[in-house]
């Protein structure tokens, strides 16, 4: 049963990666249904270009403090982060490895190059890395007593991956940067930290949008 269970988990996997086949449309379905979410594969077999550059995201945060104040606190590299707990780590979490990514990707594509959505999913997806990044920010971040999350601020770092040497390929080392504006935060934005200052803050009438 083991064997059987293995080659079929193999097979699933194959004919996700594989190109687009007689096999993989016959049974598209149960092969979705197989790898995900839990063995999710975002490449492909003989991907005619791969991922070429590196993407680090960054937040930090404007507190609202005891006394009416405002404090911005220093960047977090959120990617960095991740890349520490994957490191030397033989089972990385699926939320370490693709949450942050995926939420990005889902961002940049579902936004003109105003930081504008172009639809309904860029709300959605707006929605979706501010929860991420508040959550991050509020594990990080030692609030004093009375202070609150009161906004968040997102920016990106794109760089080029250099060829290697015995390559002709020529790319721009030049890093590419987005800074997203301000965004308030709302009780609705911090649904897992029932309980802690920054939602019954929140709660009780910060700036919220």
């Amino acid at each position: 049963m083991v064997a059987v269970t293995v080659c079929v988990h193999l097979g699933m996997l194959f004919l996700h990666v594989a190109p687009a086949n007689t096999v993989s449309k016959e049974h598209g379905k149960k092969i979705y249904d197989w790898v995900y979410p839990e063995f999710e594969q975002n490449w492909k077999l003989f991907a005619p270009n791969p991922l070429q550059q590196n993407v680090a995201v960054q937040a930090r945060a404007q507190l609202r403090t005891a006394d009416g104040g405002r404090r911005v606190t220093r960047w977090y590299d959120l990617s960095a982060q991740d890349g520490a707990a994957i490191d030397h780590n033989l089972l990385p979490s699926h939320t370490q490895q693709n949450e942050l990514r995926r939420a990005w990707d889902f961002f940049v594509s579902t936004h003109d190059a105003q930081n504008r959505p172009t639809g309904l999913r860029g709300e959605i997806s707006e929605r979706y890395v501010r929860r991420i990044v508040l959550l991050r920010i509020d594990r990080h971040e030692p609030l004093a007593r009375g202070e609150a999350i009161d906004q968040v601020q997102v920016r990106s770092r794109t760089t080029g991956v250099r060829p290697p040497k015995w390559s002709d390929e020529k790319n721009d080392a030049k890093p590419i940067l987005r800074l997203l504006p301000w965004w308030s935060v709302t009780p609705d934005d911090l649904p897992l930290a029932d309980g802690t200052r920054a939602r019954r803050d929140v709660a009780e009438g910060s700036g919220a949008r």
